[in-house]
């Protein structure tokens, strides 16, 4: 699997790493939002990277170790991130409520789907980002530093850095001012 080759997700090791995250976010979602001490200890064992990162539960992964983020990566309420491959979060990287990101995928052959073997390609999301309430981030997307990715998005290419992109399919809508003040 992680030399992305086809892989069997009801393997005995990925139903464990699994079992594992499920119970490490479980307890995050479910642990007292007052005890911040606790919910960073169980990020720390939960993700392969975090630095002052603030979620807000429910919060829902596959794996957790594949996943990397940069400082202060902030997800809201709701947000899923399925990592069998790794999932790359630049600095100061906002999630707005219901975010999905998919690293995991299926064949397109349906002879190869009926055997149960699954693929999976590698999620890049650049510093500085926003991803608006409800966008879902198909595998193998990279969005380049400083993009915004409107609310509803279904980013299904790579996005270049430094614009906004929105819609389904996903587009770039315009290049963005690094002084624009403007609320979209």
């Amino acid at each position: 699997m992680l030399a992305g080759e086809l892989y069997d997700p009801a393997d005995a090791e990925l139903r464990e790493a699994r079992a594992r995250a499920r119970s490490l976010c479980h307890r995050f979602n479910h642990a007292d939002a007052l005890a911040i001490e606790r919910q960073r200890q169980l990020l720390a064992q939960l993700f392969g990277r975090a630095v002052d990162t603030t979620i807000t539960a429910p919060f829902h992964c596959d794996c957790g170790s594949h996943i990397e983020l940069g400082e202060r990566v902030c997800f809201n309420t709701g947000c899923v991130v399925l990592d069998v491959a790794p999932v790359v979060v630049g600095s100061h990287t906002r999630f707005d409520p219901g975010v999905q990101i998919y690293a995991a995928s299926r064949p397109l052959s349906a002879a190869l789907r009926r055997s149960g073997l699954a693929c999976r390609h590698p999620v890049t999301i650049g510093a500085d980002v926003w991803v608006g309430g409800g966008a879902i981030v198909c595998p193998g997307v990279n969005i380049g530093a400083g993009s915004v990715i409107g609310a509803g998005s279904v980013v299904t290419h790579d996005v270049p850095l430094g614009v906004l992109a929105a819609g389904n399919p996903c587009r770039v809508v315009r290049p963005l001012d690094p002084g624009d003040e403007r609320v979209e």
